[in-house]
């Protein structure tokens, strides 16, 4: 379904956000072997969040063409 696309997509956006986040404090705190590996992550769940984005709108437009 849709909602589950959408929802799991958001949640990978989340968690990017909060590995960006991470990065960035360690980043500030000049701990660049700890940012590199949040900054990893973070690229991990974008990817992921991109992949789940992409899924949720085929679903959505699939759904949507099925009630024409």
């Amino acid at each position: 379904m849709p909602k589950e696309e959408h929802t799991k997509a958001a949640e990978h956006h989340e968690s990017a956000a909060k590995s960006h986040r991470a990065a960035a404090e360690h980043h500030g705190k000049d701990d660049h072997a700890a940012a590199h590996s949040h900054s990893s992550k973070a690229h991990e769940h974008s990817t992921a969040a991109h992949q789940s984005s992409d899924a949720a709108h085929k679903k959505s437009a699939e759904k949507h063409s099925a009630k024409k």
